[in-house]
């Protein structure tokens, strides 16, 4: 299918590398390379279109009910213009996916997930006065990520950019089109997603891009937002870990525990789904842990030297998952590699077994040269393995640092 913006990033993939997101095309890399598009998102400011995204309207008197009955964190905390990331378990603890619950009024919420969630809302919805819409059609999505995207958006918009903090929400237009604006995004970076009519998405996208000219506006595919949301440690769904209804064996399935996401799950909230499975789950700890990997490049320098060949750093992510070892015993996978062109470093998202998670832990990672496989240093480090202060600071106080 075509998203409500496939009309205009067509003429400009010139690449003509697209994939499947969702049932939609989505344009993997505008340029024949991505390093445009990255830098971008790190100096400047990149346009993404995200609308393959599912996304749901739920409103009604008990909407909060709803949303508190399903998410891990405590929805009636929840102010009106406010963002929570959350995971959703099943009754197992198990995470089903992890997305953003938006609370657009009193008694309406927008939620987006990475997978299918409409069938899940429903059920949990028997006996509540609650209507679950599926709004995925027809709201449209752009994220507006890097240093300068607080700039362009108040050149577009009146949208109250100044005072609209991390995780916050905020409705304007930008011409004549209603829009709201969420300071949220997938790359660690100063950035907003914007939220529009699908009939309208054009205008919109028109408006960003003509005014996006003075501030050095790229189209962004995934390529880049892959390296982007590695170095800021951000998780994908089907990479990084499994939902639990998609899952095949127990060993696929992760508690928000396990995932990093403790911060997340709000024990002491009324019940929700997976309740009691988190609280024993917090009592037992968790048998693996995502964490964040760093590679001795010294060592991967010398093991190309070995063969004859130079050492090249990837130019994009790999979501190939490769053996990490510990003591010649494979302790785990990692995930998604990628090399971080802002901290010239090779890092990676992995799942390791207990005990060997630990910060500061000496693990071997996997790498193949030439089909032959080999292993390279790398120690548990945490993450985000970028860390940006603009990336929620007040955008008058955080363009341009670092």
């Amino acid at each position: 299918m075509a998203s409500a913006f496939h009309d205009r990033v067509l003429p400009l993939a010139g690449s003509l590398s697209f994939r499947d997101w969702s049932g939609y095309y989505a344009v993997s890399a505008y340029e024949s390379h991505h390093e445009h598009e990255y830098n971008a998102i790190r100096n400047a400011c990149a346009l993404i279109d995200v609308s393959p995204l599912y996304k749901y309207r739920v409103s009604g008197p008990d909407a909060v009910r709803l949303v508190d009955r399903v998410i891990t964190r405590d929805a009636t905390k929840l102010a009106v213009g406010q963002v929570y990331y959350t995971p959703w378990c099943d009754e197992d603890g198990m995470v089903i996916d992890d997305g953003t619950v938006t609370r657009t009024g009193e008694e309406t919420f927008r939620w987006t997930a990475a997978d299918p969630s409409l069938r899940w809302l429903t059920e949990n919805a028997r006996g509540l006065r609650v209507q679950v819409d599926d709004i995925s059609e027809q709201v449209a999505a752009l994220a507006l990520q890097g240093p300068m995207s607080a700039r362009l958006l108040r050149a577009v918009s009146d949208v109250p950019i100044d005072v609209l903090r991390y995780f916050r929400a905020a409705s304007g237009r930008i011409g004549d089109v209603p829009v709201d604006v969420s300071r949220t995004g997938y790359t660690g970076d100063l950035g907003y997603e914007i939220w529009m009519p699908w009939s309208a998405a054009h205008d919109v996208w028109d408006a960003l891009t003509e005014a996006g000219r003075a501030f050095d506006l790229h189209p962004t595919g995934m390529l880049a937002l892959d390296v982007a949301r590695v170095e800021a440690g951000l998780l994908l769904i089907d990479v990084d870990f499994q939902g639990s209804r998609k899952a095949l064996i127990e060993a696929q399935k992760y508690s928000p525990f396990e995932l990093g996401m403790g911060r997340l799950v709000d024990l002491g909230k009324g019940p929700f789904v997976g309740r009691k499975a988190l609280v024993e789950a917090g009592r037992r700890g968790v048998r693996k842990q995502v964490v964040g990997l760093e590679l001795d490049w010294t060592e991967v320098e010398a093991l190309h030297e070995k063969v004859g060949l130079p050492p090249t750093a990837p130019a994009a992510a790999s979501r190939v998952a490769v053996p990490v070892y510990r003591n010649g015993r494979q302790v785990g996978k990692a995930t998604s590699t990628t090399w971080s062109p802002t901290l010239k470093r090779m890092v990676a998202l992995a799942t390791i077994d207990a005990p060997h998670h630990a910060t500061g832990t000496s693990l071997r990672m996997e790498i193949t040269i030439e089909a032959v496989r080999h292993t390279a240093a790398a120690r548990v480090v945490a993450t985000p393995f970028l860390n940006l202060k603009r990336k929620t600071a007040m955008p008058m106080e955080g363009v341009g640092s670092g």
